[in-house]
C-alpha cells in the first residue's frame, strides 16, 4: 500500500473508531485518560524532537520561533471566535443541556480537526515517518473525542446510525487539511516551509496544553504521567528506525 495512503487512513479513523466506541460502550475513566496522555506524549516529543529540529534546518531560529507564536495564536485565535467545548471524557460544561452540548462539541471538534490535517502533512516535505506519527498521534487523540462526540448525541436522539454518522463526520476536515497542506507545499519556497513546521509545532504543542493534559487528568490521580512519557519514548525510539 501506498504510504501516503496508509497514513491517510490512520488520520481518519480516530473519530470513526472513537464513534463507534460511542454508540456501543463506554470505556472506563482510566483506560481513556491513559488514551489522551500517550496521545500527548507523543505529540510532545514530535514536536520537540523532529518538527522544531527540522523547522530551524529548513530556514532559521528566527523563522522557527516565529512559526511556534504563530501556531500557537492561531489555534488560540480558532479557540475565542469558535470556543472549543472541551470533552473533559463526556462531562457537561456550565450546566448545558445534554443535546445542545453535544451539538456545540461535534461543530467545535469540526471546525478544530482541519489544522490538524494541515500538520499530518508535513511529512510531504520532511519525511514520510513524521507524517506517520502525527497522523498516529492525533488518531488517538480523536478517539475520546469521538466517543464523546457520539456518546451524549445517542444518548439524546436514540438513533445509533445517525449519531455514528454525524460524529465520524468530524473526520472530513482532516482530510481537507492534509490535502490542501500537501498541494501547497509544492508551491512555496524552504523559508516558508521552515515557518510551517514551526508553527505546526506550536499548534500541536497548543493543543496537547491546552485540551489533552487538562483532559487526561480528570478524575484520576498521577499514574498517568507514565503513558505520556511512553508516548516521548515511543517517539524517540522510531526516531532509531
Amino acid at each position: 500500500m501506498d504510504p501516503i495512503v496508509f497514513i491517510v487512513i490512520i488520520s481518519v479513523l480516530g473519530p470513526i473508531i472513537g464513534s463507534i466506541i460511542g454508540v456501543l460502550k463506554k470505556p472506563s475513566l482510566m483506560y481513556m485518560c491513559n488514551m489522551l496522555c500517550f496521545a500527548a506524549g507523543v505529540m510532545l516529543g514530535i514536536s520537540f524532537l523532529q518538527l522544531i529540529p527540522e523547522s530551524i534546518h529548513i530556514s532559521s531560529v528566527g523563522v522557527c520561533v516565529g512559526g511556534l507564536i504563530m501556531g500557537s495564536l492561531i489555534m488560540y485565535g480558532v479557540d475565542r471566535i469558535i470556543p472549543h467545548i472541551h470533552p473533559e471524557l463526556c462531562a457537561q460544561e456550565q450546566g448545558c443541556n445534554l443535546q445542545r452540548t453535544s451539538v456545540y462539541l461535534i461543530l467545535g471538534i469540526f471546525l478544530h480537526n482541519f489544522p490538524e490535517g494541515m500538520a499530518i502533512a508535513i511529512g510531504a516535505v520532511t519525511e514520510i515517518k513524521v507524517s506517520l506519527i502525527i497522523a498516529l498521534a492525533i488518531a488517538i487523540h480523536n478517539i475520546p473525542e469521538g466517543i464523546c462526540t457520539s456518546a451524549p448525541y445517542y444518548h439524546t436522539t436514540g438513533d445509533r446510525l445517525k449519531s455514528f454518522l454525524v460524529s465520524s463526520s468530524t473526520a472530513v476536515p482532516i482530510l481537507i487539511g492534509y490535502l490542501i497542506a500537501r498541494y501547497l507545499f509544492g508551491y512555496i519556497t524552504p523559508m516558508l516551509i521552515g515557518f510551517i513546521i514551526g508553527a505546526t509545532a506550536g499548534l500541536m504543542i497548543y493543543i496537547t496544553i491546552d485540551e489533552i493534559i487538562p483532559n487526561s487528568c480528570v478524575g484520576t490521580d498521577h499514574q498517568t504521567i507514565f503513558s505520556l512519557l511512553t508516548g516521548i519514548i515511543f517517539v524517540i525510539l522510531l526516531g532509531l528506525i
